[in-house]
């Protein structure tokens, strides 16, 4: 039997499909309870829960807070958003703690953290792309010469450039996943 909250739908399979992933994504604050959870990987409460989340929010430290700042977002969570993730597999909430489920893990695919200053990685490849199709277009021709460098040289050259774009890919991907980071994206 479905489950709906908010739009979400699970199937009660433990499968949440990419729809629903991206409406379960679509609030910042789910986000944000994603990633403080991800971060302190034990349950947590929800009061400490909501601080933070408001802390995050409104770029406040978490002392510097007012008690109306954070019973708006507790009660924000506490009625709406731990619900639809509880309804959706992500989370556990109970007794007044939050913590993630395997389910969770779901999520990873769909929150690829890019920084602002970087180049988006396919744009990247594109380009490392085109720079092996212009290196193999010059040995054909005949412009790339084959002296100080063999053929096999120039290859080994394009398949290590690309061989070190992954690693550094995977190393970013891994660095910059929610939860990974002190604060949320």
């Amino acid at each position: 039997m479905a489950q709906a909250t908010e739009g979400v739908v699970s199937q009660g399979d433990g499968v949440v499909d990419e729809g629903e992933i991206f409406d379960l994504l679509s609030s910042h604050r789910r986000r944000y309870v994603v990633h403080y959870c991800k971060h302190e990987e034990t349950p947590v409460t929800l009061s400490d829960l909501a601080e933070q989340v408001a802390a995050w929010e409104l770029e406040k430290d978490v002392a510097r807070l007012t008690s109306a700042e954070r019973k708006r977002v507790y009660t924000s969570l506490q009625q709406t958003h731990l619900p639809t993730l509880s309804d959706a597999g992500m989370i556990v909430y109970e007794d007044g703690e939050v913590e993630l489920t395997e389910q969770a893990d779901q999520l990873d695919v769909y929150l690829d953290v890019v920084p602002g200053d970087s180049v988006p990685w396919g744009v990247y490849y594109l380009g490392l792309s085109a720079f092996g199709f212009a290196v193999l277009a010059g040995l054909w021709s005949g412009v790339v010469p084959t002296d100080p460098a063999p053929t096999l040289g120039w290859a080994a050259l394009v398949l290590g450039l690309f061989a070190v774009s992954a690693a550094v890919h995977t190393y970013q991907n891994r660095k910059y996943r929610l939860g990974e980071l002190e604060e949320p994206p």
